[in-house]
C-alpha cells in the first residue's frame, strides 16, 4: 500500500505523452470552426467517452492479459468478423492519426514545407522504434515535465495580455457534438497504460482504478486551459485559420521569443504520440498475422514497413484538418466494438460497471456519426475495404491450406 501513490504518479506519467499529441497542438483549429467557444463544452464529452472506455480496455485487458490491445478482445468476446472490423477501424484510425501528428510537427518545425517535415518525423520515428527505443516511465515522465511546462507558458502568455479585437466569431452551437467526437482523439492515449504491450509489466486494478481518471482528468484541465487560452488570444475566427495554434497565440500576446520552446515541445510530444500510435497499430497487425487473418510468415519488420507507408501516404494524401477527423472516427468505431465485448464480460472480470461500457458503445457510435461528413465516409469506405481485404486474406489462406492438405502425398520412386 505504501507504494501505491508512486505507482499511480508512474502510471499517470506513463500514459501523458501519448495523450499530448496532435490534439493540444494543433486539434483546436478544426474545432474551433465548426463550434468556436463550444469546443470548451464538448471537452466534457470526448473525456466522458474516453473515461467509458479507458474503462473498457483495461477490464478486457486483466480478463485476457495475453491478447493485446481491442482486435484480440473483440475477437475472443463477439467474434472473428466483428475482430476484422475492429482491426480495420483501428489502423485506419492509427494511419490517419500517426498522419495528423506527423503534419502537425510538419506545421510547428518546417512550416514552410509541413509535407516534407511531417514523412522526416514518420521515417525517424520507424528507426527509433526498430532501433528498440523504448519510452520508458523516466523517459515519458521527462517528456510530460517539458510538454506541460511550454504549454503552462503558453496559458500564462494568453491570459497576459488583453487580445486584439477580433472580427466575427466561428462555429455553432449545432456543431458542438461533431467537436466532441473530433477532440475525442485527443485523449485515446490512455491505451498506453490500459492495455500494456506483451512483455510489460502489467497495472494493477487497484492502481489503474485511480491512475485511469486522473489521466484523463488530468489531460481534460489541460486541454481545457490550452483551448480557453488560445480562443481569447486569437478569437475563434483566427483559430480556425491557424496551422500552429499556439505559435500563432504567443505571437499574437507578443511573446514571440517563447516560440522556440513551443516549437521543442511540439517535436518531443510528435515524436511520443507517433511512436505510441505506430507501436498500437504494429500491435493489431501482429495479431492479425497470428490469427491467421494476415500471412503467419511477415516478420515483424515487413509489419513495421507496412505501418511506416500506409502513414506516409495518409501523410500525403491528406490535410490536417481531415487526418484529424479520420483519426477520431476510426478509432470512435474501434473503441464501440471495444466497449461491445466489454459488455459482455462476466463480473468476476470486471472493476468498473457494465453501464460504463454500455455508455461508452453509445456516446461512441453518436459521437462517430456527428462528424464531419468527408471524415465520416471516408472512415466508413475504409471500414469495408479493409474489412473486406482482411477476409480475403484469411479466406485465400484456407482455400490454400486445404489444397495442400487434400493432395495426395508423393513417395520416393521404387518404394
Amino acid at each position: 500500500m505504501t507504494h501505491k501513490p508512486r505507482e499511480i504518479v508512474t502510471t499517470v506519467a506513463l500514459g501523458l505523452p501519448a495523450v499530448l499529441g496532435a490534439g493540444v497542438f494543433a486539434g483546436f483549429a478544426p474545432a474551433a470552426s465548426l463550434a468556436g467557444w463550444w469546443v470548451l463544452p464538448a471537452l466534457a464529452i470526448s473525456a466522458l467517452a474516453a473515461l467509458c472506455s479507458a474503462f473498457s480496455t483495461a477490464d478486457q485487458s486483466r480478463a485476457y492479459p495475453d491478447i493485446g490491445g481491442g482486435y484480440g478482445y473483440v475477437r475472443a468476446q463477439l467474434g472473428v468478423w466483428p475482430a476484422r472490423m475492429t482491426a480495420s477501424a483501428h489502423l485506419l484510425g492509427r494511419a490517419a492519426m500517426a498522419a495528423a501528428v506527423a503534419l502537425m510537427f510538419g506545421a510547428y518545425l518546417v512550416p514552410d514545407r509541413p509535407v516534407v517535415g511531417a514523412l522526416a518525423l514518420v521515417v525517424t520515428t520507424t528507426l527509433l522504434g526498430a532501433a528498440g527505443f523504448r519510452f520508458t516511465a523516466g523517459v515519458s515522465a521527462l517528456v510530460s515535465v517539458v510538454v506541460l511546462g511550454v504549454l503552462a507558458l503558453v496559458v500564462a502568455s494568453s491570459f497576459s495580455i488583453a487580445p486584439v479585437p477580433s472580427v466575427g466569431e466561428a462555429g455553432t452551437v449545432n456543431e458542438l457534438v461533431g467537436v466532441a467526437g473530433l477532440m475525442f482523439m485527443a485523449f485515446t492515449g490512455f491505451e498506453r497504460i490500459t492495455a500494456p504491450h506483451r512483455g510489460e509489466r502489467p497495472h494493477s486494478p487497484a492502481v489503474l482504478k485511480i491512475a485511469i481518471p486522473v489521466l484523463i482528468g488530468l489531460s481534460f484541465a489541460v486541454f481545457l486551459a490550452v483551448g480557453a487560452g488560445v480562443l481569447r488570444q486569437l478569437g475563434s475566427a483566427r483559430l480556425a485559420l491557424s496551422p500552429a495554434p499556439l505559435r500563432d497565440a504567443l505571437v499574437a500576446a507578443d511573446a514571440a521569443a517563447l516560440v522556440p520552446l513551443v516549437q521543442i515541445a511540439a517535436a518531443v510530444a510528435g515524436v511520443a504520440a507517433l511512436h505510441f500510435v505506430l507501436v498500437s497499430a504494429h500491435r493489431t497487425l501482429t495479431g492479425l498475422a497470428e490469427d491467421g487473418d494476415l500471412p503467419t510468415r511477415l516478420k515483424p519488420a515487413v509489419l513495421s514497413l507496412a505501418v511506416a507507408g500506409a502513414s506516409a501516404l495518409a501523410v500525403v494524401l491528406m490535410p490536417l484538418g481531415l487526418a484529424l477527423g479520420v483519426a477520431a472516427c476510426g478509432t470512435l468505431f474501434y473503441y464501440a466494438f471495444t466497449n461491445a465485448s466489454a459488455r459482455v464480460l462476466l463480473q468476476n472480470d470486471r472493476t468498473w460497471p457494465m453501464r460504463t461500457a454500455c455508455l461508452g458503445l453509445g456516446l461512441s457510435v453518436l459521437l462517430a456519426m456527428s462528424l464531419p461528413v468527408p471524415a465520416m465516409l471516408i472512415s466508413i469506405a475504409g471500414l469495408g475495404v479493409g474489412t473486406g481485404l482482411i477476409g480475403l486474406s484469411a479466406s485465400v489462406r484456407t482455400s490454400l491450406r486445404g489444397k495442400r492438405e487434400a493432395s495426395p502425398q508423393r513417395t520416393p520412386q521404387g518404394l
